[in-house]
């Protein structure tokens, strides 16, 4: 069964904004006057918790930050990230009409993250989206994370799919990086924060098709994965 596998932050949802509000808290809470921005700070949020702590502590302080602290701040960012998920996150334009259209077309969708397991359910339960994917296998699901190609292959079973016709639409190398290792085309969006911080380097990587909107989606999935 040919399967699309999408992962989530900056592919399917611009997630930045309550990331780096969640990163915020923790700097205010310290009595840091730094502060995150989705104007110049989107990209890095994508990256995760430990490198906007990272970066906020080093715009306070002008020096790498201690990592007795970042893992100190870990938790707290997490907390602060569940209470308020789905304040600012918004799918991008097309994605579900995109999703919904694979799945009349027979294709099999599921989602691989590096978000944690229970963050990525409970933000696509509460985008009230969840049930439109057959799996969700987050940085923690297993004892590996992409780009170790396993959890894109454990997305592709609980989905019911077939790696052999299967792909992974994402956002940064590393999903790059994952469909390489996995041997599956590598599709990456050019709209994403991840991929707008970087493009020349997003081309640079030389995915097996680049994603401008999700509009061609149906029809690029057809295409690297046949009929």
């Amino acid at each position: 069964m040919r399967t699309v596998i999408f992962d989530l932050d900056g592919t399917l949802a611009d997630t930045s904004g309550d990331l780096l509000a969640a990163a915020n808290t923790c700097f205010e809470s310290l009595g840091m006057a730094v502060r995150l921005k989705p104007e110049t700070d989107a990209g890095v949020a994508l990256r995760g918790g430990r490198a906007m702590l990272s970066l906020g502590i080093e715009r306070e302080t002008g020096q790498a930050a201690d990592p007795e602290l970042l893992n100190a701040q870990y938790q707290p960012l997490l907390r602060a990230y569940e209470q308020a998920i789905d304040v600012h996150t918004r799918l991008y334009d097309g994605a579900m009409n995109a999703v919904e259209q694979l799945r009349t077309d027979g294709f099999k969708v599921g989602i691989c993250t590096n978000k944690p397991e229970y963050l990525a359910e409970i933000l696509m339960t509460k985008l009230g989206v969840r049930d439109a994917f057959g799996s969700l296998i987050g940085a923690d699901t297993l004892p590996v994370r992409k780009p170790d190609p396993e959890p894109f292959f454990e997305a592709v079973r609980r989905a019911g799919g077939d790696v052999k016709r299967s792909c992974l639409i994402g956002d940064t190398i590393t999903d790059h990086k994952t469909a390489r290792a996995a041997g599956v085309p590598s599709v990456l969006v050019t709209f994403g924060p991840g991929a707008t911080a970087g493009q020349a380097d997003i081309r640079a990587l030389r995915p097996d098709a680049l994603l401008d909107h999700f509009v061609n989606l149906p029809a690029m999935a057809t295409k690297l994965l046949g009929p």
